[in-house]
């Protein structure tokens, strides 16, 4: 009855609450240790701050009133005790805190990274790239943040709290009443104040989001920003973002800020009132001034904590924004699911069959319709055709980039739904128009075509791309630095690169997706001869809007609105004078 009642009270998957427990419960067991340290740690503080109040009380009665000489090295070596562990305990929680935050915000940045290779081309398309890497950054922090406020505000202000109020308590329980009174209202004010945060806290990181998105794209153009004159237009856009961002932490601060005079305020009539009745009862009633003194330092120490604890709701809430839209990655689940104990694909021609295949990105709105294609194995397939007609999908469908609507997409016979992910990647190679090159040498993106292979296949493969001459004439050979994205290279060189590493690969299926479409004619010479070399013994699919490059393809496949409208070789769809003879006529007029 207690565990449904408890489970009831997390169910929420809006809540604060929520949120709290399933972040506790996935990483706190993992650092238990540690924490159970940093705990014992905090507790050594927590009794160090209560026992330098309660000293108080012989340093005033003994020293100052008794003056007992005698007392006064015991006193004085216990002080010194008192603040040396103190230091040494405030020391060891504040290394283990930052040990266990810093791997908490490397695990949840390596869980988001695999969850998000592990999501179709839809993930991608809901979530920009500036907001992945906002997402990657700052929520993983946001879980840190988080945590270490929950156990230092925890670990630390209440167990100190509670040490100083037992030492309150037990110096006068009246004066101690007295001085309790500030926490109903500081508690109400506070709960005022989290959902304003809550709020202005979210649009916050969508801010932060705007700046990444801006940067990004300046970097990625600033050619054309500087040839159109953009400069102020996006300085424009920059300051606004970042404005948001400023406007907002402002508020929030103001918000966090807030408590402060709250507490200020009523801490300073609640010591007022005690200073009062326990000047009464020195001066009237005859107490010992130590006891006071001990009492009025326990007070004053217990503000601090008292005060960070106030704050610890509104500090929590900003912080679990990010935490939310972490878990809001985490738990959206990929359309592409593998069936249990699904088999690797078997490869042996390499034959691709679309059957009767329906798509839509949108409900209701198909991009490919009832589509049935027969691509041969080993034969080099040509698809062209307006621009939207739903060439570049049907690629993306044999990749598994995405699952049909109906009908199936089978290689050799098989599904490709009923096999694993990673054997089908294992068997087709891509080329595109937009070249992909990753931080690193020349060389190194060349190996990616197959990791582990030694230095002579990768200029082998180079050499089969005819690439290898350029890479030789470039400062450090297969070791030079191709920039961000290959920007220290030519188009045709980042192509040949791109040719290559398909080529390292060996797949037995090739996809080439406009790959010589921005290319001059020179390059494209270089890189069609290139494009041949990687096409041997291959099943090779090939998207092209310059018609001559694939006059001499087995099969030329017209696409038009998602549908198939005629196919056949070059020559046969030339006297049939239909779509394909119409296109040809028009781009070579043109």
């Amino acid at each position: 009855m207690l565990a449904e009642k408890w489970n009831r009270f997390f169910a929420d998957q809006n809540s604060s609450r929520y949120l709290i427990h399933r972040l506790l419960s996935e990483n706190f067991r993992t650092y238990a240790r540690k924490y159970a340290l940093a705990f014992v740690f905090m507790g050594l503080v927590a009794a160090s701050t209560a026992l330098s109040a309660w000293i108080m009380r012989d340093v005033v009665n003994e020293i100052f009133v008794d003056r007992d000489f005698s007392k006064v090295w015991m006193i004085s070596g216990a002080v010194m005790a008192i603040f040396l562990v103190k230091g040494f305990a405030t020391y060891g929680q504040t290394v283990i805190l930052a040990v266990v935050g810093n791997a908490i915000v490397a695990d949840h940045q390596r869980k988001l990274y695999r969850h998000f290779l592990s999501q179709g081309a839809d993930f991608f398309h809901d979530y920009p790239s500036s907001e992945l890497i906002t997402r990657i950054s700052h929520n993983a922090q946001a879980a840190r943040s988080v945590l270490n406020m929950l156990v230092t505000s925890f670990g630390r202000d209440l167990f100190s709290l509670i040490g100083l109020i037992l030492v309150m308590i037990i110096q006068d329980p009246v004066m101690s009443m007295i001085a309790f009174f500030v926490a109903p209202p500081a508690i109400y004010a506070v709960s005022r104040l989290v959902k304003r945060v809550k709020k202005i806290a979210k649009a916050e990181f969508l801010s932060l989001t705007q700046i990444t998105q801006n940067m990004q794209e300046s970097a990625l153009g600033y050619r054309i920003i500087r040839t159109f004159g953009l400069q102020t237009v996006m300085g424009e856009y920059m300051a606004e973002a970042i404005s948001g961002v400023e406007q907002r932490a402002n508020k929030i601060a103001k918000l966090g800020a807030r408590t402060s005079p709250l507490m200020e305020t009523l801490g300073g009539i609640a010591i007022a009132l005690v200073i009062l009745y326990s000047g009464y009862r020195t001066i009237v009633g005859g107490q010992s001034p130590g006891e006071f003194i001990s009492f009025l330092t326990a007070l004053l120490l217990a503000y601090e904590p008292a005060k960070r604890l106030s704050r610890l709701q509104v500090g929590l809430e900003s912080g679990l924004v990010g935490v939310r839209l972490m878990f809001e990655i985490l738990d959206r689940p990929s359309k592409l699911v593998e069936k249990h104990e699904a088999p690797a694909l078997e490869i042996d021609k390499g034959s691709i069959i679309f059957n009767n295949v329906i798509f839509s990105y949108q409900q209701d709105d198909p991009i490919i319709k009832n589509l049935s294609l027969t691509v041969k194995g080993g034969e080099r397939t040509a698809l062209v055709g307006p621009s939207g007609g739903g060439k570049s999908t049907l690629l993306a469908l044999v990749q598994r980039f995405y699952d049909v609507s109906d009908g199936s997409v089978c290689i050799d016979g098989q599904d490709i739904r009923d096999i694993t992910l990673t054997s089908l990647n294992d068997h087709i190679a891509l080329v595109t128009q937009d070249t992909v090159l990753f931080t690193g040498t020349v060389g190194e993106n060349i190996a990616y075509g197959r990791i582990g292979a030694s230095q002579e296949e990768v200029e082998q493969a180079a050499k089969d791309a005819f690439a290898h001459d350029f890479i030789m004439g470039l400062p450090d050979g297969y070791d030079t630095l191709v920039g961000e994205n290959g920007a220290s290279l030519s188009g045709g060189q980042k192509q040949r690169l791109a040719i290559a590493r398909a080529i390292l690969k060996d797949a037995k299926i090739v996809l080439l997706d406009e790959a010589t479409s921005a290319l001059d004619s020179e390059s494209e010479a270089k890189v069609q001869a290139a494009f041949d070399r990687l096409s041997e013994g291959r099943t090779t699919l090939v998207i092209a809007h310059r018609l001559s490059t694939i006059r001499n393809a087995d099969k030329i496949c017209v696409i038009k609105a998602g549908s198939l409208m005629e196919e056949g070789s070059h020559d046969d769809l030339m006297a049939n004078e239909a779509h394909y003879a119409k296109l040809v006529h028009l781009q070579f007029e043109d």
